[in-house]
């Protein structure tokens, strides 16, 4: 007797669902967290732009931007992989040969780890501009004018 009984390999095809079913929810997460990310930081960008009146500083490879773009892209190529991953087992669990295999978390694991670094430098550096405070001498008339002004007044 080759293979398993039905029961067994219905419940290993469960599994197997079951498993892909979470690599697409890992899949959907990395792609909303890579726009959530982008957006994000589209919006900080604007937001100091109008509070500074100063246009944002060009874009650095190290950006909210290109990480979220990053992290879509991931998500999207993990779909594919998680569809070909359950393909595969689908096949070994029919033919009774089942070998597990750890490289897909190992990439994965790998990527998102490079990701989390890449973050930490875009988190440090950067520094929100604090717009400055007008001083009293601005709002009111300026030094220079007053000290014109007197000497003006001292040569009379």
């Amino acid at each position: 007797m080759d293979r398993p009984p039905k029961i067994d390999r219905q419940r290993e095809h469960q599994a197997n669902e079951r498993t892909f079913l979470a690599w697409l929810r890992t899949s959907i997460a990395l792609i909303g967290f890579g726009f959530a990310i982008a957006r994000f930081g589209l919006f900080l960008r604007e937001l100091q732009s109008s509070v500074t009146g100063k246009d944002s500083p060009a874009h650095s490879f190290i950006s909210s931007q290109t990480i979220g773009v990053g992290l879509v892209i991931i998500g999207i190529i993990l779909v594919a992989l998680s569809a070909w991953r359950y393909n595969k087992v689908l096949w070994q669990i029919e033919r009774g040969d089942y070998r597990p295999s750890r490289l897909i978390i190992w990439i994965t694991s790998a990527i998102v780890m490079i990701i989390g670094t890449i973050t930490i430098p875009l988190l440090l550096w950067r520094q929100p501009e604090v717009p400055s405070m007008p001083s009293p001498r601005k709002n009111s008339v300026s030094h220079r004018s007053i000290t014109h002004t007197r000497n003006l007044e001292s040569k009379r």
